[in-house]
């Protein structure tokens, strides 16, 4: 009578355990993971996309490098400052379009980022995976680019010069990222890029590949540690030169403090530009005093 007693007692006490743990599961379901708290980190884009119909303000600001110290407000007040205003949203699930105006070249930039996969609260899927691309236009005029003519490739000295068109100052970039959220406090991504320019130098390649990583680490609920790291590969089976040039990574160190609709980003960055292709391409200085800049980035969105 007892052993039947208790066998009764210890089945209904794992049927129970298996009911709590179905309605357990069913009241919380899985969910998508936002791996970041902002569309982009400095000047990378993240895998984040935001929801449907969210429009997205960015004020992006860059000083001029600290070697001068006190002289010029650890360059806050140096002349190679440079800006970018730009605006991305979101038409549909997954895709956001963008555009921007940078001081330096005024490139004028289009872009799209599309959200193939994202991480989940049950792991199921463990990463997000997206593919980012942009189209930039240099908006100097023609008489900026030496004697306002260009050549097809390093031909003889008599061959035809053409003037500089509207096409030849086009610049391509695209890359795909792969991030995850491993912990509520760190967060990292990886990714591959191309990167193209119609019309560069002689001593310049029209095409580079790159690798990136980024991510951060939260202090607090609202605060995150912030780090960038993009380097160009060189790559002779692609490069034009007999002498490769002297590409160097674009490294940021930073800091953000985020709301539900606004992120602010203080960074130090060795990278003068705001555009990826040109980050990419023509970063010639080292992550150094003379090289290093102070920066930050406002963002903004509103839902509609």
């Amino acid at each position: 009578m007892k052993k039947s007693i208790l066998f009764i007692l210890l089945t209904g006490f794992v049927f129970s355990l298996s009911f709590a743990q179905e309605t357990e599961s069913e009241e919380t379901p899985a969910f998508p993971v936002t791996t970041f708290e902002s569309n982009f980190l400095v000047d990378d884009q993240t895998t984040v996309v935001f929801d449907k119909k969210t429009l997205g303000f960015a004020i992006q600001h860059k000083f001029g490098t600290i070697e001068n110290g006190i002289s010029d407000l650890w360059g806050i007040y140096g002349a190679a400052t440079n800006i970018r205003l730009a605006l991305d949203y979101v038409p549909i699930k997954n895709l956001q379009i963008g555009a921007g105006l940078s001081k330096i070249h005024m490139l004028t930039d289009v872009s799209a980022k599309y959200s193939i996969l994202q991480q989940t609260s049950d792991n199921k899927m463990p990463v997000s995976l997206a593919v980012y691309g942009v189209v930039g236009m240099d908006g100097r005029g023609a008489g900026s680019f030496e004697n306002d003519t260009v050549t097809d490739t390093k031909g003889e000295l008599d061959q035809t010069l053409k003037k500089i068109g509207f096409v030849d100052k086009m610049s391509y970039y695209t890359q795909v990222m792969v991030s995850r959220k491993f912990t509520e406090w760190l967060s990292v991504q990886a990714g591959a890029s191309f990167t193209h320019f119609n019309m560069v130098f002689w001593d310049e390649n029209h095409d580079l590949v790159g690798v990136h990583a980024l991510g951060r680490i939260k202090i607090s609920p609202q605060s995150a540690l912030t780090f960038n790291y993009n380097q160009p590969l060189k790559i002779e089976a692609i490069s034009e030169q007999t002498v490769m040039p002297d590409y160097k990574p674009n490294i940021a160190i930073g800091w953000q403090i985020s709301t539900f609709t606004h992120a602010f980003q203080l960074y130090v960055s060795n990278g003068a530009f705001m555009n990826p292709q040109e980050n990419m391409m023509y970063t010639n200085s080292g992550f150094n005093i003379d090289g290093i800049a102070i920066g930050f980035t406002i963002t903004r969105l509103w839902a509609f």
